[in-house]
This record gives C-alpha cells, structure tokens and sequence, in this order.
C-alpha cells in the first residue's frame, strides 16, 4: 500500500436500506474517527430512490446487485464492482451477505495481490445442521471456493464459527458475536403499559405475547399462530411486514383468532411494545444470530424461541424455553411452561446477559480486526 495515500475502506452488501443502513453505520463512523475515507458499494433498495442517503459514507456507489445469484443484474454489479475496487487503492473490503460477498471477492482477486485485506462477515451460513440438502450443494461449495479469496472470515454464532474453522479454507476465521446493538436504545423510561396495550385492544388481565419478524416462510409464524390458538386467552401480536400478510390474515380469521391475535406492520416502537409485553416468542426455522431476538433480550423479557443455531448462542433455560419449531405442540408446551415459570427473573438474566453483545464492545472486537488499535 502506498503510505502516503488516505487510508480507504469499502463496505460491501447487496442493499442499503435493510443492510447497510441497519448494521453498518457505527462501523463507518468508526472509521471516520480514524481519518479514513469511506466507501459503500449496495443496491439501492428504497421506494424513493433520493430517499438513500448514507451517513459517514465519503463515497456510494449503487451496485445492481440481485439475491438470486443467478440473475443477470449481478453480471452488471461485477463489472460495477470490479471498475470501483480497480480504480481505488483500499485497504479493506468488508463484504457481507451471500451474494455480495461472492461477487466482491471475485472482483478483489487483483486487488489482494496490491495489498488490499478482504474481510467476510457471515452472517449465518445457508448450510447449517438440518439445513436441505441443496443448500448444502449449492452454498457449501462456493462458500469453500470463495475462501480462497478471503483473508478474515467472521462468523458471529458458534455453531458456524466451529465448522468453518475446521472445513472453510479462509486465511483466518474468527468468531464475534454479531454487529452489536446499540442498548442504550432500550434504556426506557417508564412506559404507560395501560395505554399501550389500549392502543392494541389487549386487557390487562390477559397475558400478551409478542413476535417481530418479517412476515416470511422461515420466520415461521404460521405455526406460532396455530399454537396460541391452542391456549385460550392468550393474545399475541406480530410486528413486521412481508409477503405472507394475507396468508397469515386468512389464517386468522379462519382459526376465529381476530380478536387476540394482531398482525401490528412496520413499527418504530418495537422497544416500547417489547417491554409492555409479557412473553417474546421467536419461532423462526434458520437465523445467524437474530436481533429481534436480542433487543428483546435488552427489554428484560423472557423468551420462549426456537431451538436452532443463533438462537441457543443467546439463550439458555436461565433466560427462556427452546422448543422445536417444526411442532406446534412443542411451541404450545414451551408458552404454557413458560406462564408457570418465574418471568421477572429470566427476563433480569436476559438483560443482563445481553450486555456483551453491546455495539460499544463488538466495535472494539471489530478494531482488533481491522488492526486499528
């Protein structure tokens, strides 16, 4: 590298919005503080395009990339790529999500040999134990072939940490526990939880449990919701939105659940709605290490979730039930043990369990990485 330069950084994913934006601003901050010039390299994904804009981001350059990494677009995003790293002289390139990630480190190939460090944040291998099978046949193998090209592989649950560190080829594998979340968002004052739950028609008397999750297959509400309709009286509201809105209505009204289950949309209050609520029920089928999962952790919650990777990094019978997310009667058993257990008491192990996982110390995690100390 030439020293005399500005020190650069590229942050790679395949979009703004829902990536970039969501895990990687305190990283780019971060490097700002350092003096360096910062980069992003994604897709923008919102509705008003004007709508992108990047804090702390020197330079953006909106990369075609598509998640199906079949599509034709993602030709476009390498050259895109390609031409971007080529013409600058950086330092790192932190790459994330699958195709992203894939596609920055085919076009980093030239780059590496000037120099350039290439870092990889998995953020949950598509292969996983009970995965399908041709996840394993079609992630596994590019995975290995791509870690060729990789100088650090940062995976952030155990369960993947262990098994690239014995089967992924990458110059160094190295666990950290997530990107952080910021827990000084969930240091509330008092909430009016009377008002609260008036606002979504749930009785004091009753005992609410809450989801959060896009609305999609693998976040599994679909047996959450058959479940609840097992234990009467109980309410449950889910915060998201995604594809499977009317399917999961239809399936309400059908189950004759309108009056106590609620599907809430988009919510900017998760915090507020975690803390009134009295259960977190997380059912998702695959997760690397789910933030939803761990903000309510911050709310003093106890949880009932699924038994799978991610999910049994942060919680542990102290803190929560598991259950196996392909049984609604195992989902049942897990809510109804959980409404004779000691509550307040796992939702105080929860919080303070949760604090390792502060974006303050992931930060510094991540600086040791970076080799910025």
């Amino acid at each position: 590298m030439d020293n005399t330069q500005k020190n650069k950084v590229l942050f790679v994913a395949t979009v703004v919005k829902t990536h970039i934006m969501e895990f990687h601003i305190p990283y780019l901050k971060m490097f700002k503080d350092y003096g360096w010039e910062t980069y992003v390299a994604a897709k923008n994904d919102y509705d008003n395009p004007e709508d992108c804009n990047i804090p702390y981001c020197d330079y953006y350059y909106d990369t075609p990339f598509e998640r199906c990494p079949l599509k034709a677009a993602n030709i476009r995003a390498y050259k895109t790529l390609k031409k971007v790293i080529d013409d600058n002289n950086f330092n790192i390139i932190h790459c994330h999500t699958p195709v992203g990630a894939m596609i920055s480190r085919f076009a980093a190939i030239s780059a590496r040999k000037r120099g350039t460090k290439v870092i990889y944040t998995a953020h949950g291998f598509h292969f996983f134990k009970g995965a399908p099978l041709l996840n394993w046949i079609i992630y596994f193998p590019v995975e290995w072939l791509c870690a060729f090209m990789t100088d650090t592989l940062i995976t952030i649950n155990q369960e993947d940490y262990q098994f690239a560190a014995k089967y992924i080829p990458a110059r160094s594998v190295k666990y950290i526990p997530g990107v952080g979340i910021d827990l000084s968002k969930f240091a509330l004052q008092a909430i009016d939880i009377v008002a609260k739950r008036k606002s979504l028609c749930i009785p004091n008397d009753k005992i609410w449990v809450i989801s959060v999750g896009e609305l999609i297959p693998r976040k599994n509400h679909v047996r959450l919701i058959k479940a609840i309709s097992e234990i009467p009286e109980i309410y449950l509201t889910i915060a998201g939105r995604g594809v499977l809105k009317g399917e999961l209505d239809t399936l309400i009204n059908q189950l004759g659940l309108s009056h106590r289950v609620k599907l809430l949309g988009y919510r900017s209050d998760i915090p507020e709605l975690c803390t009134a609520a009295d259960i977190f029920a997380f059912p998702s089928m695959q997760e690397g290490l789910p933030v939803a999962l761990m903000e309510a952790m911050a709310c003093s919650k106890a949880v009932v979730c699924s038994r799978i990777r991610g999910c049994t990094d942060l919680i542990d019978t102290q803190g929560g039930i598991l259950f196996n997310p392909h049984r609604i009667i195992d989902i049942k058993e897990a809510i109804l043990t959980l409404l004779e257990s000691d509550r307040t008491e796992m939702g105080t192990y929860n919080h303070a369990a949760i604090q390792q996982y502060d974006i303050a110390c992931i930060i510094n995690q991540m600086q040791d990485i970076y080799k910025l100390q």
